[in-house]
């Protein structure tokens, strides 16, 4: 009954409610097959979050418990009030060492005065992005292609696999070890493979693909961390944990967040100003950068703005409750997505789950092997690579294909440096077409019926008049290009001393646009012709007219779609051309000549 009334009140809601609540969206849609299935992606990522967050806290220099408080209430403010239904906000690697970073020039990690400027650091960070969301900026988030979301997933579900080959494998590798060093310390010890801990990262990660495919209903990645981790004790039971070294997350803090508050004296303010701004835009780019990689693969609709908005919001409550800067988790967030979460509730019951966890059986994780949750996020990794569109793309474009791999292998070397650069190709590339837009010869259509204009591909042409498609707006960046094309058909053509342009494909026009084309009017003027556009936009057409350029052009010499230019260009045409002229394409040229004088047949 109270699910049928939330849904009625919601249907009727205005938008604007939507947009200051917008789990009012989703939230008619739960039921019990949803929260069931909720709960069980909750549970499978509070599992996963128990290990990262002692780790990342301690990249961070702080406790170890603050990484678990960040996956806790922040979680939970996202989830309610960002767009995607399957990020899950938390403790990042990238964050954390970016945290480390700004602070630890200022006090000593760990100590009371670091927490407290990591507090101060959360909250700048968190209003930042709260502004940039309220002032709708969510539409940068539109300048990252979808070639480079598919590189960074990619590159970041191999950093994922890369981060646990020492888990894995049993190997002395120091934590934060970049990518590729990792592989190459792989290489060099790889006679020191502990054949216990990688079988029980094996049997772990096969017996998830196993009851993924055979029984699909049950959640897989709990199984697998079950059989995996009994493996793990008969294996310890069998050998001894002093030979078979397989390592368990061991025993965590247990409890609530406390209270905090941030420092917000002066000095501390001024400290954390220009860092807040860093980990904003990078905290960002993260959390809109993964949400959108999921939502290619569950269809969903990102809106970059209440992203924006839910992650400031998690960030700014979050600093009241011991957590330090959080984002978009690729780890939790591809876990929840392939442990089937349907709606954002699975993350609520991922932190109500890590509560009860550390309140009642952290204990209990003390017997979760090390090996066990690598073996899950190497499935985990795989699933977040989209080999199908990875493989389809070199055979659509060559450019694109080269942002893929520009974005992939940039996030090995530097996940927060990976994607920009992808995007800042992605962008270059994109001005470097726009900026070349082509010219295309035409003809009337050789239906006297049709208003349209073929390509000339070798069909006869009038000597007096060129007819060209204008394929792109004319922009700063493309006026170059174009002037050259322009004197081009001048130099080969100088008969045609009339220009006609289709200019349906024209959208825009900016300054250096616009003196471009009153400067092509003056010029055909000046060999005693002119300058004509067929279908030009009255958008395009409006900003000639503000800009005084219309003067030049003449509002007579633009015809709208469904006339004939030719026809009227017609009478302005060299009689004497026109007499000898075999060509005969448009209909006047077979009743009289420009001067009227009338053929005989």
């Amino acid at each position: 009954m109270l699910q049928h009334i939330l849904a009625k009140y919601t249907s009727a809601c205005p938008l604007w409610v939507y947009r200051f609540f917008p789990f009012l969206r989703w939230w008619p849609s739960v039921n019990a097959g949803t929260a069931r299935d909720d709960a069980m992606a909750g549970l499978t990522g509070a599992l996963i979050v128990l290990p990262q967050g002692v780790a990342f806290a301690t990249i961070a220099g702080l406790p170890p418990e603050y990484g678990l408080y960040a996956a806790m209430v922040p979680a939970v403010v996202a989830a309610l009030f960002g767009s995607s239904w399957h990020l899950v906000s938390g403790p990042t690697t990238a964050i954390s060492i970016a945290v480390f970073a700004s602070v630890s020039p200022f006090a000593q990690p760990g100590s009371p005065e670091f927490i407290s400027m990591v507090l101060t650091l959360t909250f700048m960070t968190g209003v930042f992005q709260l502004i940039l969301g309220l002032a709708r900026m969510g539409v940068l988030v539109n300048f990252i292609s979808h070639t480079v979301v598919i590189g960074f997933t990619a590159g970041a579900a191999m950093l994922i696999a890369g981060s646990q080959v020492k888990n894995f494998f049993g190997l002395a590798i120091p934590r934060g070890t970049p990518f590729f060093e990792t592989l190459g310390l792989f290489a060099k010890n790889i006679d020191a493979i502990n054949p216990y801990v990688t079988a029980v990262a094996v049997i772990t990660l096969a017996s998830g693909i196993l009851v993924k495919r055979f029984i699909p209903k049950f959640p897989y990645m709990i199984a697998a961390m079950l059989i995996g981790s009994f493996a793990a004790m008969l294996l310890n039971s069998q050998y001894g944990v002093d030979t078979t070294h397989i390592k368990t997350v061991g025993a965590l803090p247990s409890g609530l967040p406390p209270l905090s508050a941030p420092d917000f004296s002066f000095a501390a303010l001024q400290q954390m100003l220009f860092p807040s701004l860093i980990i904003t835009m990078l905290a960002l780019t993260e959390a809109v950068s993964i949400s959108r990689a999921i939502a290619i693969k569950s269809g969903q609709r990102i809106d970059g703005n209440q992203e924006f908005v839910g992650q400031g919001l998690s960030n700014v409550v979050g600093s009241f409750f011991s957590s330090y800067a959080s984002s978009g988790s690729f780890n939790r967030s591809g876990v929840n997505y392939a442990a089937n979460a349907r709606t954002p509730l699975a993350a609520v019951f991922a932190s109500l789950f890590l509560v009860v966890i550390l309140l009642l059986v952290a204990p209990l994780a003390a017997y979760l092997p090390d090996a066990a949750m690598a073996g899950i996020l190497f499935l985990v990794a795989w699933g977040l690579i989209d080999t199908h569109h990875i493989g389809v793309l070199p055979k659509i474009s060559r450019q694109e294909t080269v942002v893929l791999w520009v974005t992939l292998v940039g996030t090995l070397i530097d996940l927060e440096k990976g994607i920009f650069f992808g995007i800042a190709l992605s962008l270059v590339l994109y001005l470097y077409r726009t900026s070349r837009p082509t010219l295309e010869t035409v003809v009337p259509d050789p239906d006297p019926t049709s208003y349209h204009y073929v390509p000339a591909e070798g069909r006869p042409e009038c000597p007096q008049i060129k007819m060209v498609r204008l394929n792109g707006s004319i922009y700063f960046g493309a006026v170059a290009h174009l002037q050259q094309q322009f004197q081009d058909l001048e130099e080969e053509e100088p008969e045609s001393k009339h220009l006609v342009i289709m200019a349906s494909g024209m959208n825009f026009v900016d300054l250096a646009g616009a003196e471009l084309l009153a400067e092509l009017a003056r010029s055909r003027k000046k060999m005693g012709g002119g300058l004509y556009f067929y279908r030009m936009k009255e958008s395009v057409a409006e900003t000639l007219r503000k800009g005084g350029f219309m003067e030049d052009i003449g509002e007579e010499n633009l015809f709208p779609t469904k006339s004939r230019p030719a026809e009227e260009i017609y009478k302005r045409l060299d009689s004497e051309v026109c007499r000898s002229c075999e060509t005969k394409l448009f209909a006047p040229c077979h009743k009289a000549l420009p001067n009227g004088e009338v053929i005989q047949p």
